[in-house]
């Protein structure tokens, strides 16, 4: 079945990545080829999943973006511009929040204000405004130990948002979650995306989360790791747990995992 996204208004490419490899020098001196040629664009204000068997370059195709690793040929632009290291434009929210324990939530989500060097109190009331958004406005003072994981990680991506950047890059950010927080996580991160409309690049392992999330999934091959397809998914906005129930999210879903069993498969 041919699946085709729901109509959009036309947005510029945010993202550009031409002809991009990683290899990964090694002590042999022989390198390990990491991302075959990446070919990928990526429109503004997008929500866009990765999948992929472990150990295809997922992350390391995430880190790229991030301007944390430099490819080894290619170029990648953001928004026109030739990306060659971090970024404010770019938000990362890890598989871990990383919160520090010693600060209190406040403190944690201003962290990235105060290591760009900008000025904490121009950006207090953002702070607080998205802590309200995803339920912690009540829990600003309190310490990283005093809240559950779910909560946690809302901090985390309050704490990528605060800053205010045009991409928000997440690395499997709810795989350590139970199932049922993980769920409540996806409806989160949907109702947050539809406020902030932010471009967002997405990595799991589940291709029912990617699905559900989405506007396009990309599947990844084995390492070296190429993009091999690119589905639309065709399911209005906002989306709802049942919406997993429709003939169109199962197809969808089955058609992605064929094509990872075919490929190496994935966990």
């Amino acid at each position: 079945m041919n699946h085709t996204a729901t109509t959009i208004d036309a947005r510029p490419e945010l993202i550009q990545i031409r002809d991009a490899t990683l290899a990964y020098p090694t002590a042999s001196g022989l390198p390990v080829q990491a991302l075959d040629t990446i070919d990928l664009t990526i429109d503004n204000g997008t929500f866009v999943s990765l999948v992929g068997p472990s150990g295809c370059g997922k992350s390391t195709l995430l880190k790229i973006l991030a301007g944390l690793l430099r490819q080894s040929t290619g170029d990648v632009f953001l928004d026109g511009d030739e990306l060659t290291g971090p970024t404010p434009a770019v938000g990362v929210v890890f598989q871990q929040p990383v919160l520090l324990p010693w600060l209190t939530i406040l403190e944690n989500v201003l962290l990235p204000i105060h290591v760009q060097k900008r000025n904490a109190n121009d950006y207090r009331d953002r702070a607080h405004d998205l802590l309200r958004t995803v339920g912690l406005g009540e829990f600003s003072s309190r310490y990283p130990s005093e809240l559950s994981g779910g909560m946690q990680q809302r901090a985390g991506i309050v704490r990528a948002l605060v800053p205010d950047p045009e991409i928000l890059l997440m690395d499997e950010p709810f795989g350590a979650l139970d199932a049922l927080t993980r769920e409540q996580m996806n409806d989160e991160l949907q109702r947050i995306w539809l406020e902030q409309q932010k471009t967002v690049f997405f990595i799991t392992h589940s291709i029912s989360e990617a699905v559900y999330l989405s506007d396009r999934v990309l599947v990844m091959s084995e390492r070296p790791g190429r993009i091999v397809a690119d589905f639309s998914v065709g399911l209005s906005r906002p989306r709802q747990l049942q919406d997993m129930n429709t003939p169109i999210f199962g197809d969808l879903t089955a058609e992605i995992r064929g094509l990872l069993n075919a490929k190496g498969g994935i966990d």
